[in-house]
């Protein structure tokens, strides 16, 4: 008789189940940080590939559209938390294991989706994308996490404010801690306003299109649109906003370039510039940095309704055919050339009103791009510092005598707002130029909360807008 217990068979290997949905969240977010791709380039393709081949519906690709999102805008946040979870330094979990953590996290603590389901989806995905010993990995830090919300869990792992606070702010509202010192020092005053800025900088933003004049119109984008799905723009006239969301790519205006998806911060820029009273001549306009081309179509229509010219110059040859796709069909003469404005092909006082919306870090559309918080380096901007600063300085140049430039940049920092005008104007770094700052804040009608001047800057958390930031300079010699 044999006395050895009989072994249970074993289980059959169960191949793990792919879920389309989680699984093209993790391409993006791979993509993303392997070949530091944008996501609003990323995403988009994969959803179109994925509706092609029958596998989404409009409720997936939401779900995966907040995954890619709530993980990158709120990753400062989640790697606190995964640190408190783990044995070993952050820097030492690979960085797939990282984005399939972040996220489960996500999930968990900032969805409503259920724990057990958040865990499981998130196990399975490792099984499929890392295998089965990590796997097991993701589910012991899962587990973990569920002990505490996302309130329980900042108090445990983000410093006291009143022991550092911008430390605290950094962990608590996802923001690298030099971004939140710098938009801190930008913004000024006490607590309230940092947090509410840095709070917006993680909301998802809303769709807003531009209508371009002459070739299209609010009311027609409302119709196309539909009433339910429509909101009138909260500064610029020509914005309409998409209160649903969808895809601006099925409207007709959209698809033909009469009518573009524009920040309405984008929209008042252009129109504060055309807007300025410029005696004499007013036929010669320029945008110096026109990639990729909305505040150039925007201006070309607007130039077009006066009889002036645009002359749309870009450096990079890739963002210059966007430009022309952009003012195709522009009813006004227009030209689009290749052209470095740093070493412009023009003659001196050419132009009559000149754009110069400069290369930046980006802070202030970080709603957009998340992933530049954590792309971006406090040493990048010692980069655009000199490029900045020719770049107005030529265009200081390049307009006449009595003609005016807008100096504008996606961002709010100092060092590249007006720090960058102020040393042009004084000669800093070269020749002093004679102009006089025009106030823009009346070129911004009903726009509040606009500052002392003469400049502007617009704020996510005080406009709904990007983080644009406009100074008005006037030729006077």
């Amino acid at each position: 008789m044999n006395d050895q217990p009989r072994r249970r068979p074993a289980k059959p290997h169960r191949r793990p189940k792919k879920d389309p949905v989680r699984f093209l969240a993790f391409e993006a977010l791979r993509a993303v940080d392997e070949r530091d791709a944008y996501a609003n380039l990323v995403l988009p393709p994969l959803l179109k590939k994925a509706r092609a081949k029958g596998d989404f519906d409009g409720r997936d690709a939401a779900l995966a559209t907040e995954l890619v999102y709530g993980t990158l805008r709120r990753q400062g946040t989640y790697d606190a938390i995964v640190a408190a979870c783990i044995d070993r330094p952050l820097r030492e979990v690979d960085p797939p294991v990282l984005d399939v953590l972040n996220m489960g996290v996500h999930q968990l603590l900032g969805t409503r989706i259920p724990t057990h389901a958040a865990v499981s989806a998130s196990v399975e995905l490792a099984r499929v994308v890392l295998g089965e010993g990590r796997a097991k990995f993701v589910n012991a830090v899962l587990r973990k996490v569920t002990a505490h919300d996302l309130d329980g869990w900042v108090e445990k792992v983000a410093p006291q404010y009143d022991e550092d606070a911008e430390d605290h702010l950094a962990v608590v509202h996802s923001h690298p801690r030099w971004i939140v010192s710098a938009l801190w020092d930008a913004l000024g005053g006490g607590r309230a306003g940092i947090e509410d800025l840095l709070e917006a900088d993680n909301e998802r933003p809303e769709v807003t299109l531009v209508a371009r004049p002459g070739r299209s119109t609010t009311e027609e984008l409302v119709k196309a649109l539909g009433e339910d799905n429509s909101l009138p723009g909260r500064w610029s006239p020509y914005a309409v906003r998409m209160a649903e969301g969808g895809e601006p790519g099925a409207l007709e205006a959209v698809r033909e370039s009469r009518a573009g998806v524009q920040d309405e911060g984008s929209q008042l820029v252009a129109a504060a510039l055309a807007a300025v009273p410029v005696e004499g001549r007013d036929s010669r306009w320029l945008d110096g940095c026109a990639g990729p081309g909305g505040k150039a179509a925007l201006l070309a229509a607007l130039a077009a309704e006066r009889g002036a010219t645009l002359l749309a110059a870009e450096k990079q040859p890739h963002r210059a055919r966007l430009v022309e796709r952009a003012l195709a069909g522009n009813p006004g003469p227009y030209q689009v050339i290749t052209a470095d404005g740093t070493r412009p092909p023009w003659l001196p006082g050419t132009f009559d009103r000149i754009l110069m919306d400069v290369p930046c870090s980006g802070l202030g559309a970080l709603r957009r791009r998340p992933e530049s918080r954590w792309r971006r380096r406090a040493e990048d901007l010692e980069a655009f510092a000199p490029l900045q600063r020719g770049l107005l300085r030529e265009a200081l140049k390049a307009v006449r005598v009595g003609g005016v430039v807008g100096y504008a940049t996606c961002s709010p920092h100092l060092a590249e707002t007006r720090v960058v005008v102020e040393d042009v104007l004084k000669g800093r770094g070269g020749e002093p130029v004679e102009a006089e700052w025009i106030d823009a804040r009346p070129l911004l009608p009903g726009v509040p909360a606009l500052g002392e001047g003469p400049d502007v800057q617009l704020w996510p958390h005080l406009h709904g807008t990007d983080a644009m930031y406009l100074a008005l300079l006037r030729r006077t010699g």
